[in-house]
């Protein structure tokens, strides 16, 4: 655990109130108890009161009463800070007069001293974060991942002196950031998203954009007008040193993908890094971006680009991100349960061929619309879940073959009979994809339980597969 005693020590005695006793929240409580702090915590669900109260907080509503008494309310980032309604707990700590922050803002005011890394975007964060550390990892450095990804900041093993923090971070998380800048901070994309929480799109991009207040260093993807405008922003402040990225031109001063190939124009001209085209665990344009990004990344800090391409070709991929779950005599079983709707399902279908698609769920609105152009790359679809007879619908609008399988287990079953069946047909192989364009709540408890159960049917798969005909 982390060492919070000398920043609880400037405290003089004020208690710390937490809300929210999720992941991130039960830890901040440990962190802060182990050290001595007084904790006031609550959550708006019971069975979440025994641990903290075991840790050592007292577990007690927060009212703007008790809340006087306390240094600052940290705060789980899922809590409604001010659309559509601030949370009452939001109202009670400002009516206190006391300061709201996060996790991440506590691990920056206890003084670690290390190089933290922050990753936001609309998507691919995860994806980068975890090939971000991958890349460092393998080189040699003490790096520690977490934020939005994998274990709750103060779960984590300090790095070394040298080391660093990679953070992925929410606009959500960024919110409750009231001093923490990143050292390197990064962004990927900028799409409309959580309107609902920061009030309108504008404010959204201002959400991202306060990542790169301060000094330091930033890596900025330009292909979307918001980012691009970001980057000029920053570049006009000139507080940070930062290298633009590209998966659609080429960039003087920075790196770019052309052709499935990587270049590095940082220096005197563009060189060559190495490709990307065969690098299973990053198929598709969106995965280049990410590719790029976190390589240039890794030269900002202090990596050569053979050993960044080196380790980069041994990353094994990030579960439910287009996972590939098993090579069955050729036919490639992909894991895409992420994909909660149908703009991340249209990166899946555009990153293969010849695909057996298991699309369904509960829908998201709009369904499968804006995936028209993609269904020439789809073989036959195998729909579940509660959108099976709406997507039915669609499909048959464009003369897509499909069954209605229902549930997974039998859309697996089903999916690997044809895509087995077919391999000696014309077209070759093809892939197996779980991308369901849904939410999965109505037969998982998450997308990661609805992978996990793919993942589970798909190791039991038999190789040959039922009226299998065709050579290997």
């Amino acid at each position: 655990m982390m060492n919070l005693k000398p920043f609880v020590e400037k405290l003089a005695g004020r208690p710390v109130a937490v809300f929210g006793l999720g992941l991130s929240g039960l830890a901040a409580v440990k962190a802060l108890c182990g050290a001595g702090a007084e904790v006031l915590a609550w959550d708006d669900k019971a069975q979440s009161h025994a641990a903290a109260q075991k840790a050592g907080a007292e577990i007690v509503p927060l009212s703007d009463k008790n809340l006087k008494k306390c240094a600052f309310l940290v705060l789980a980032p899922g809590v409604p800070l001010h659309y559509p309604a601030p949370h009452a707990v939001v109202l009670a700590a400002r009516a206190a007069g006391i300061e709201i922050i996060g996790d991440l803002e506590l691990l920056h005011r206890m003084g670690h001293g290390r190089k933290t890394i922050g990753i936001t975007g609309t998507n691919g964060k995860s994806t980068t974060t975890a090939l971000l550390f991958h890349i460092l990892n393998a080189a040699g450095s003490s790096v520690a991942m977490g934020g939005n990804i994998g274990k709750a900041v103060f779960d984590l093993k300090t790095p070394a002196k040298d080391g660093a923090f990679i953070l992925e971070m929410s606009s959500y998380q960024i919110d409750l950031c009231a001093a923490y800048r990143p050292d390197i901070a990064v962004l990927l994309n900028i799409t409309s998203d959580h309107i609902d929480r920061h009030g309108s799109f504008e404010k959204y991009v201002e959400a991202k954009e306060r990542l790169f207040e301060g000094d330091g260093l930033a890596v900025i993807a330009v292909d979307d007008e918001p980012s691009q405008k970001i980057y000029d922003r920053l570049i006009a402040a000139g507080r940070r040193k930062t290298i633009p990225v590209s998966c659609r031109r080429t960039l003087a001063g920075g790196v770019y993908v052309e052709d499935g190939n990587l270049f590095d124009a940082t220096g005197e001209g563009a060189v060559e890094a190495g490709s990307l085209r065969g690098l299973t665990a990053l198929k598709g344009a969106h995965n280049h971006q990410n590719a790029a990004v976190a390589y240039a990344v890794c030269r900002l800090m202090g990596m050569g680009a053979e050993e960044i391409m080196t380790h980069m070709q041994s990353y094994p991929g990030l579960k439910h991100r287009q996972f590939p779950v098993r090579d069955i005599n050729g036919v490639v079983y992909i894991d895409d349960s992420k994909a909660t709707n149908a703009e991340a399902t249209a990166k899946a279908l555009a990153a293969y061929q010849n695909i057996y698609w298991i699309a369904g769920g509960r829908a998201k609105e709009g369904g499968l619309t804006g995936l028209e152009h993609l269904l020439e790359q789809v073989r036959h679809v195998f729909l579940i879940g509660e959108a099976m007879e709406d997507f039915s619908k669609w499909l048959n609008i464009y003369d897509i073959p499909h069954n209605r399988s229902a549930t997974l287990d039998v859309a697996v079953k089903d999916a690997h009979s044809m895509a087995q069946g077919a391999r000696g047909q014309p077209g070759g192989a093809g892939v197996v994809l779980l991308s369901p364009a849904c939410a999965s709540f109505d037969q998982f408890k998450s997308f990661e339980d609805r992978g996990e159960t793919f993942t589970r049917l798909v190791m039991n798969l038999d190789e040959a597969g039922e009226n299998h005909e065709g050579g290997a």
